[in-house]
């Protein structure tokens, strides 16, 4: 059971809401894109139901709250080393299908990966709870559906959605109906949150990728298109790699702190090691990392694609390579093999 509301009544329930829980969402950023008056809708946290952008697509991804981009993990002094504080008050995080899905996989990677979990990504999520933004039809670019990620069936606290100049909202959680029964006029109605059934752009990705596909010259082409500017990694809500930095506030090195800062397959410098060594130098070596361990590597190991299929990597691209155009030469390659 749900509700109806106006704009002013959703406005209303964000202000309830806001004296119990920290609130983010996409919020639209004017002339924040990248061209000269084009706006972004990023994730940020807000202080009125008017700033969230229900419309949309964010351009960057939910990840941003529990994977930011620089975080500091710890000070240390030569005496002792502290963990940076963190605003513990809950957080209502408000994504749409295939960005909760993705958090379902950074969760595999960061907590359910081996024997220990990551503490400092651990106490992030758990201050959070989800709303669902429903989607009542595809977007450029995405082909959630071939990734099975259009739909959410995991838990969340209500859903909201715009249709028609009114907000409708599914209370899943009980104890957040008080929240909406506060606005008055308000009556409870059968609400269903809306998912997409069918995207234009599709991908059909083979059970088996064959070595020769790994070896084929299909991926030279993304040596000189490809410009390693790394945009396709920092907005895709499944991309998780980081490298740590350490700040020193003074010459002898004894006292700063120590960051967590987003790394990204694509940009020069991933693959360097000690002695001068690096890995995957051409830009099509890099894509082929990228593209497999979206594809193939990751399904391997937790039995499930790691793409979400947002399509915002095609989105960012500036040189306009589409991933789903990939996946495509890779199945038809790997069905070469096959027949």
């Amino acid at each position: 059971m749900g509700y109806i509301l106006t704009k002013e009544d959703f406005d209303q329930v964000i202000r309830n809401l806001l004296k119990s829980y920290r609130i983010f969402a996409p919020v639209r950023k004017k002339g924040a894109g990248r061209f000269t008056d084009v706006d972004a809708v990023i994730y940020d946290e807000i202080t009125e139901g008017t700033q969230i952008e229900l419309e949309a697509k964010s351009d960057y991804s939910a990840k941003e709250f529990l994977l930011p981009l620089s975080e500091t993990l710890f000070y240390f002094t030569e005496q002792e080393v502290k963990e940076a504080d963190l605003d513990k008050r809950p957080v209502l995080f408000f994504a749409r299908s295939c960005d909760l899905n993705a958090i379902r996989r950074t969760d595999q990677i960061y907590l359910a990966n081996g024997d220990a979990r990551d503490p400092f990504y651990q106490r992030r999520r758990d201050l959070i709870r989800y709303v669902l933004i429903g989607c009542p039809q595809s977007y450029e670019n995405c082909f959630c559906v071939s990734m099975d990620s259009n739909r959410w069936d995991g838990d969340y606290a209500f859903s909201v959605e715009y249709s028609d100049g009114q907000i409708r909202s599914d209370v899943a959680d009980d104890s957040f109906d008080g929240f909406f029964a506060q606005v008055s006029g308000l009556e409870k109605t059968s609400i269903s949150p809306a998912y997409v059934t069918e995207n234009k752009v599709k991908a059909d990705i083979p059970d088996q990728i064959p070595a020769s596909v790994i070896k084929s010259d299909l991926w030279d082409e993304y040596t000189t298109r490809c410009i390693n500017c790394g945009r396709c990694n920092f907005v895709c809500p499944t991309c998780t790699c980081f490298t740590m930095q350490d700040v020193y506030y003074s010459d002898n090195g004894r006292a700063g702190e120590r960051r967590r800062v987003a790394a990204s397959c694509m940009v020069d410098g991933y693959t360097d090691v000690a002695g001068g060594g690096s890995y995957r130098k051409k830009n099509g070596e890099r894509m082929r990392f990228k593209v497999l361990h979206k594809i193939s590597d990751f399904k391997k190991r937790f039995g499930y694609q790691m793409c979400v299929g947002c399509g915002r990597c095609d989105d960012v691209c500036p040189e306009y390579i589409s991933f789903t155009n990939i996946i495509k030469k890779v199945s038809r390659e790997s069905r070469e093999v096959e027949s």
